[in-house]
């Protein structure tokens, strides 16, 4: 136990309490410790402590179950992390990894919890304390106007200039001036590039193939070619993302993402060469890291080279998608239920084929997804300014898109008309309309879910889906359908991401649409929800659905849509007659069959039986397949262009 001011004085949720209060929450913290890479807390467990850091450096990523995904964000000493736990204990959305050693002072969520339910009025304080500073946190990731406001550790300033004048960075920031005019110019999402982690690497891989083919083609020479390759290559393994600050929706087409990479590249470049950060007489962002390239080119290049990485982690969780509903499937061949047209009763299937047309649909969404990621593949490099290759040397162009191909592992293609290309963003339009196919397909998939497990007493009650979280704060047994719900918001927000993006492509003039940057917040962001509640849907619902036989047989024995297989035997006009006879005197048809002695016993048998009607050929339907590798499949071998240099 450490002693109650020591944390009070340091944890800034507790400022605005009055120094009671704030002992009294303090109390409940102990000192621990973390080594280099232990992890303080994972994505995806409970949130379970509120931790302030004393000393040291925590690095936090989002894994999306990989181990080595980059770093969102740093946090050192001063800062609190877990701040949610006091508002309940949902899971965390991000993991964080201790960098250096770090002493820390932690407290456990229900205790503090405990303290706050029993004092109304503090737990309103402390409420809009977290409320507050969880609004700071996104301040940081978006920083305000203030030049140094991104200093993640505290120190002096340079000073750089440019056309405008000169302008103070922080001096350990590894981004400079362009940088620091965009973070005080676009305020807007609150959401920085370092956020959308493919497309910070991907405007990494294009600066690299730049830096080969420039050198190849003597533009840049061969030391700054090497520490530029060097640097572009540390920020694609992952390193320096959180110096990528700009919002992601920012105005000039693109131009301050471009200088964010130019700047960051050119800075680890001079300290690889042992020059201080900011001496760009020895490695300049625009005259080396950007010779031969315009943002014209770079920044769509690199838009769709994060696309196509994006792409592939879906449809690889889209196929464990299928997979899970053909398990369903499987298991559900021999449950007979009445399907459903108009939603009245039609004729007999199992759930089993209900399942299985679900996984068939998303197997045509992920083929919709591959031939629209293929629109992508071709790219504008060397066009620079306007496509008529200004500044760019003989045999550039096609140098670069071919160390784009062996870097990257995509098939891209030069354009065979720049100056068309570079105003052209039919690659974005037609991969984000083949998102809204998914996400009109899904949507379908999970009303369809909701309405076979409506009730329990009074709907269809097909099926039972998990119970995740009670539905009611007033009703009590309530259990609702929460995470279809939640996929079918996704899909919304979707749907309105492609009219966004369909909006920005009719909005290019002349030789450059200047609206790309919505249209990449808006594809990326799009693709990062849709994986997210893929797994979700996956994990949640699917894998723990359980069919409800003993609602199933009796809907199809009772329904009058058995009467449609007798039109052969018996003609429209008399099995429409049962049909009515049945609705009036709530008979089955069956039974009414055997009651005017219309057939024998076993022509009913063999005509009227619900497991024929199902599966009249006597075919298996249930598919256990798996899709053939395709371009989002990474084990598909590629054309690996020239050679590694």
């Amino acid at each position: 136990m450490i002693p109650n001011s020591g944390v009070a004085s340091k944890l800034a949720l507790l400022h605005q309490i009055n120094q009671e209060d704030a002992n009294r929450i303090a109390a409940h913290f102990r000192e621990e410790d973390f080594d280099p890479g232990d992890i303080v807390y994972k994505e995806n467990t409970r949130r379970e402590h509120l931790l302030l850091i004393d000393d040291g450096v925590i690095e936090v990523t989002r894994l999306n179950g990989n181990e080595t995904s980059r770093p969102l964000m740093s946090y050192g000493a001063g800062d609190a992390l877990g701040e949610g736990v006091l508002l309940g204990d949902s899971l965390h959305s991000t993991t964080g990894r201790a960098k250096t050693p770090v002493r820390a002072f932690v407290a456990d969520g229900d205790a503090l919890r405990a303290v706050l339910d029993g004092d109304p009025a503090l737990k309103a304080k402390i409420y809009r304390s977290v409320i507050e500073h969880l609004a700071g946190r996104l301040n940081r990731l978006a920083p305000n106007p203030s030049p140094c406001a991104l200093q993640l550790v505290p120190g002096n300033t340079r000073l750089e200039r440019d056309l405008l004048g000169e302008r103070a960075v922080p001096a350990d920031a590894y981004y400079g001036i362009q940088t620091t005019r965009a973070l005080e110019n676009f305020q807007i999402t609150g959401i920085p590039m370092s956020l959308y982690p493919d497309l910070v690497t991907a405007l990494a891989t294009v600066k690299l193939a730049a830096a080969k083919a420039n050198g190849d083609c003597g533009v840049v020479g061969g030391e700054i070619r090497d520490a530029i390759v060097a640097a572009a290559e540390e920020v694609i393994r992952g390193t320096l993302h959180e110096q990528f600050p700009v919002d992601v929706i920012q105005g000039g087409a693109g131009t301050s993402a471009n200088m964010n990479a130019n700047e960051v590249i050119a800075n680890r470049a001079l300290e690889l060469m042992g020059h201080a950060r900011g001496d760009y007489r020895h490695c300049s962002p625009n005259d080396h890291v950007n010779a031969s390239q315009s943002t014209n080119d770079v920044y769509p290049t690199a838009l769709k080279l994060a696309m196509l990485a994006s792409n592939t982690r879906l449809a690889a969780e889209l196929r464990e998608l299928v997979a899970a509903f053909t398990d369903k499937a499987l298991a559900f061949a021999d449950v007979l239920k009445m399907g459903r047209t108009h939603l009245q009763d039609a004729v007999p299937m199992t759930l089993g084929q209900e399942f299985e047309a679900f996984a068939q649909s998303i197997e045509g969404e992920i083929r919709g997804l591959e031939t629209g990621a293929a629109a992508l593949l071709e790219v504008n490099m060397g066009g620079t300014a306007v496509g008529t290759e200004l500044n760019a040397p003989v045999g550039y162009a096609e140098r670069v898109v071919a160390y784009l191909r062996q870097i990257s592992g995509f098939p891209f293609e030069l354009s065979t008309n720049l100056v068309e290309a570079t105003q052209n963003t039919r690659g974005f339009v037609v991969y984000s309309s083949c998102l809204r196919s998914l996400a009109l397909k899904l949507t379908k998939i999970c009303n369809d879910l909701r309405l076979l497990a409506s009730g329990p007493r009074a709907g269809l009650a097909e099926i039972l889906l998990p119970e995740r979280q009670p539905g009611s704060s007033i009703m009590p047994g309530k259990v609702n359908p929460v995470i279809p719900e939640v996929v079918n918001q996704v899909g919304f927000r979707m749907m309105g991401n492609d009219l966004a993006v369909a909006m920005a492509a009719q909005a290019g003039q002349l030789q450059l649409n200047v609206m790309e940057p919505v249209i990449a917040a808006s594809i990326l962001d799009s693709v990062r929800m849709m994986i997210n509640a893929s797994a979700t849907l996956r994990r949640n619902c699917i894998q723990g659905i359980e069919a409800s036989r003993e609602h199933c047989r009796p809907h199809v024995d009772q329904s009058i849509g058995v009467v449609t297989a007798l039109v052969p035997v018996l003609g429209y006009h008399t099995a429409s007659r049962l049909a009515r006879e049945a609705l009036q005197t709530g008979k089955g048809p069956v039974a009414l069959v055997r009651e005017k002695r219309l057939l024998s016993e076993q022509q009913i048998q063999d005509i009227l039986s619900p497991e024929r009607m199902a599966n009249p050929l006597g075919r298996s339907r249930v598919s256990t397949h798996r899709n053939p590798g395709t371009l989002s499949d990474p084990t598909v071998p590629r054309d690996s262009g020239p050679g590694r240099t």
